[in-house]
């Protein structure tokens, strides 16, 4: 299925505009979503082996996952399970809807196998998200896997009301999914950035974790909370970010995000391409993620669970940011090169590294390389 993907369905796809590209392939998977047959033949089809794990307290039947951006707006929810991921992020949202940026906005590098995205939380926020997330868990389609919100900053929300915004994104979402990501990260919001400075997310947090434990959720377990952190950070700052961790009872990183760093080239329609501003994802950004969760894990003696994204094509891939301690994988730029049999292949992939290992359970191959 991959040769056929990349042979006949992707160069069919890469003669369109790449967000154009982008939304009618998840409609396509939206129609699926909604027929139990069409589903049930996708799974059979793309569904992946059992690699069974647990972090933060949630069980991923396997470990590789839908990075945040591919489904924006809940559209396909039962179809990422079907394609065989072990767990979906979906968004950015934001508190209030927006339509994002000016188009283009979505820019691929195809001899790099990379993509820029200036998208900007195109999202038709919280409150919208709450209703068909509603509206898919009672059409009995739901998956059975952990499903995440990846939670922005309304570009209209001056940064010092940023905390109101994220509280109350979380407020009206935290009973419909299972863990929930600070994206502070994106490159595409101006001053959001500015949001990963220790002060200003520890009041962020504060206000997320307020609603999380208040006394009207008592009777509810507390979601997850992870922070999802830029490439182009500094270690310092990492370290800061991690200062936060007991306080504000973080559950997990998130590493990366996209990058607004450039490959060298000297293929002119490649630099034409990254001239364009947005956040870097793909095969690029792959080394640099991976120096950032070893970095993470070291500092954290492998207490920290990480979810590690950026630039994973292959069981190879996910195997580097595995050993180098990511308790969890996503993918988002390696789908739209490698097509939907990719979560099964990678899968499958990592099978086989455990057993060759001699690791009893993927838990134990976690930073393993260090």
């Amino acid at each position: 299925m991959g040769f056929i993907h990349k042979k006949l369905i992707r160069p069919l796809l890469f003669r369109q505009d790449s967000e154009r590209a982008h939304n009618a392939v998840v409609r396509q998977l939206a129609l699926v979503s909604r027929d139990e047959l069409l589903l049930g033949l996708v799974e059979k089809i793309y569904g992946a082996p059992e690699l069974p794990t647990e972090v933060f307290g949630l069980k991923f039947p396997n470990p590789v996952g839908l990075a945040a951006g591919m489904d924006k707006h809940a559209t396909a929810v039962p179809g990422w399970a079907a394609l065989g991921f072990g767990f979906t992020e979906l968004g950015g949202v934001t508190w209030h809807a927006q339509p994002g940026n000016l188009k283009p906005r979505m820019f691929r590098a195809v001899a790099d196998e990379a993509v820029i995205n200036r998208m900007g939380f195109n999202n038709s926020g919280a409150e919208a998200m709450a209703e068909k997330l509603s509206a898919w868990k009672k059409s009995g389609r739901w998956p059975s896997h952990p499903i995440g919100i990846n939670l922005g900053k309304s570009k209209i929300t001056p940064l010092d009301k940023a905390a109101e915004d994220y509280a109350n994104s979380f407020r009206v979402l935290r009973d419909l999914a299972d863990f929930f990501v600070v994206n502070v990260s994106s490159p595409n919001t101006p001053n959001l950035r500015q949001l990963q400075d220790k002060s200003a997310l520890d009041e962020i947090l504060a206000a997320i974790q307020e609603q999380n434990s208040s006394q009207n959720s008592q009777a509810r377990i507390q979601k997850p909370i992870l922070v999802k952190v830029a490439p182009d950070l500094s270690f310092t700052a990492l370290d800061e970010i991690l200062e936060l961790v007991a306080p504000r009872n973080i559950a997990g990183i998130v590493a990366t995000n996209t990058t607004i760093a450039r490959p060298q080239t000297s293929d002119a329609a490649l630099q034409k391409i990254y001239a364009e501003t947005g956040g870097l994802s793909g095969k690029p950004l792959r080394a640099r993620s991976t120096e950032i969760i070893r970095h993470l894990y070291k500092q954290t003696n492998g207490k920290l669970p990480i979810i590690g994204v950026g630039g994973i094509f292959s069981a190879d891939d996910a195997w580097e940011k595995i050993t180098a301690g990511a308790s969890l994988v996503q993918c988002y730029t390696g789908l739209v090169y490698e097509g939907p049999g990719l979560a099964k292949k990678i899968v499958a992939g990592l099978r086989e590294k455990l057993a060759a290992s001699g690791h009893e359970d993927l838990r134990a191959a976690v930073g393993s390389a260090n």
